[in-house]
């Protein structure tokens, strides 16, 4: 509200700012934060539906492989990509009403400042017009000294007043600017979550995808769906046989001083949610004749089809490779390989679908591609390898395999010295 103060027979307005609730504003604010509650209840219900679906695939993912717990699982983890949808979706309604009842609070604070603004220039632009005189031209000039007393002293309470309107108008302007930065906070956070939601949607796409290839390849039949795991684990007995007998010839001295020294967090996990499989070097599965007896040359994650596969360290895309493209030509399936400035590499192997181009630059955690079951895998996962730049290399499968009708075929290798334990790094 705005007051006018007498001194010596002329009135002069002050700003005295009281902030008046307004009903319609009220309810709406009321009714916003109402929804805002209401979603971050339903965002907590989809979370745990999540955890559900999450328990249920590794249930399943333990069980006997066969063609009906081959679909099962397809069909679990679209549910779960759904109810992901769902949660991502609502956590963007979520961000927008709060940004709308920051906007809302942003836009009351400027009105306030303005109108202190507003309220300050006329008060002092009308004392500007009266002060004519010195303070012994008023008193000379004045009749009545004790008046003239009083009016002094209410021109000094006055002056403490605009003082204090000042300090004020400043302390709301800060405020103004901190609410300001929230919501650029919550604009980055929308942001996020628009690209999280467009990535699971095509999570889904993938995961329909593999089912309907899956019961077209099997022609809905547990015979041809155990024939084509029989022959994906031969052929991956007689790829990787020849793999290592390849890179066995490979010459590499490790430089120590070419890559990181070990150290956690030097990588980060390529996946949101980790589950290992297989480990690296010379596990229990290895020695039992895995890996034709010379160790898993990287690491296994659990992840369905469709799953997102993330960027490790920021890098450029060094290759990309389909062996799928080749009928029978059973090895990586479609795989990535970063290299990054620190002398690491990575490779990703057994994707569903890859989301970046050779020489590409990406960010460490940028979505790089989507797990999946291609190649010789015999059901869903990550293979992630981690290499000395210097010696892994891309090569044609027919430099590799003696016999082969994929020779036009590429993957990385590395002489056996050129393969470091993820864990060293992660």
């Amino acid at each position: 509200m705005q007051r006018f103060v007498h001194i010596s027979g002329i009135f002069f307005l002050v700003a005295v700012f009281v902030a008046t609730p307004v009903l319609v504003h009220a309810q709406s604010a009321d009714e916003l934060r109402n929804k805002i509650d209401t979603q971050q209840s339903e965002i907590a219900e989809i979370e745990q539906e999540i955890k559900e679906f999450e328990r249920e695939l590794t249930t399943i993912g333990q069980e006997k492989q066969t063609l009906q717990s081959a679909v099962q699982q397809l069909d679990v983890s679209r549910s779960k990509v759904n109810a992901s949808i769902s949660l991502a979706q609502r956590k963007i309604n979520s961000t927008s009403a709060n940004i709308t009842d920051l906007s809302t609070d942003i836009s009351t604070k400027e009105v306030r400042i303005q109108q202190n603004l507003d309220a300050l220039g006329e008060t002092i632009r009308r004392m500007n017009e009266q002060e004519t005189g010195s303070l012994v031209e008023l008193v000379l000039g004045s009749k009545d000294i004790t008046a003239l007393w009083s009016d002094l002293e209410t021109i000094q309470q006055f002056q403490t007043m605009v003082r204090s309107e000042v300090d004020m108008l400043a302390v709301q302007k800060d405020d103004l600017h901190v609410v300001r930065q929230q919501e650029e906070v919550e604009q980055n956070v929308l942001v996020a979550q628009k690209t999280e939601l467009s990535t699971q949607e095509k999570s889904l796409a993938l995961n329909r995808l593999a089912k309907n290839n899956l019961l077209t390849q099997t022609k809905s039949k547990e015979s041809s769906y155990q024939d084509l795991l029989s022959e994906k684990r031969q052929a991956k007995e007689e790829f990787e046989a020849e793999l290592k007998s390849f890179e066995a010839e490979l010459q590499y001295i490790l430089d120590p001083t070419s890559i990181p020294p070990a150290g956690k967090g030097v990588l980060s996990w390529p996946l949101t949610k980790v589950t290992v499989t297989q480990y690296f070097g010379n596990t229990k599965f290895a020695n039992g004749g895995a890996y034709n007896g010379s160790g898993h040359n990287g690491m296994d994650f659990r992840a369905s089809i469709g799953t997102p596969v993330k960027a490790a360290l920021s890098g450029n895309v060094k290759a990309t490779g389909n062996t799928d493209q080749y009928r029978g030509c059973y090895s990586y399936g479609k795989w990535i390989l970063l290299e990054h400035v620190n002398g690491l590499s990575t490779l990703y192997a057994h994707l569903s679908d890859i989301d970046v181009n050779v020489g590409e630059a990406v960010g460490t955690g940028s979505v790089i591609g989507y797990s999946g079951n291609t190649g010789y895998s015999t059901g869903p996962h990550l293979h992630f390898s981690v290499y000395a730049g210097e010696a892994v290399q891309v090569v044609r499968l027919g430099d590799i395999k003696t016999r082969t009708n994929c020779a036009d075929a590429k993957i990385p290798v590395a002489s056996w010295s050129g393969y470091l334990n993820p864990l060293d790094y992660l």
